[in-house]
């Protein structure tokens, strides 16, 4: 996900009311914690610029992943209850 991806999602949120909920999952140790400090601070810039949602950390993602399937499938059942009535 690159800053543009981040400011285009945001535009479509503003212009039709659709929220579309966008994480960043980062591996690769040595890239982001050894030569990558300058990307680690674009991403927490796009954070607070609301352009990601959430950041998962390497092994992380084995545990959040699971938890933001079920909360899909509860945004999911509330959409299809809305419109069915």
């Amino acid at each position: 996900m690159s800053l543009a991806d981040g400011m285009e999602l945001k535009e479509l949120k503003d212009s039709s009311g659709t929220k579309i909920r966008k994480y960043l999952m980062i591996d690769a140790y040595d890239t982001w914690w050894s030569m990558g400090i300058s990307f680690l601070c674009r991403v927490v810039d796009m954070m607070h610029m609301g352009y990601v949602d959430e950041v998962i950390f390497g092994k992380e993602v084995v545990v959040r992943v699971p938890k933001l399937v079920l909360e899909w499938i509860d945004i999911h059942n509330e959409r299809d209850h809305d419109q069915q009535g």
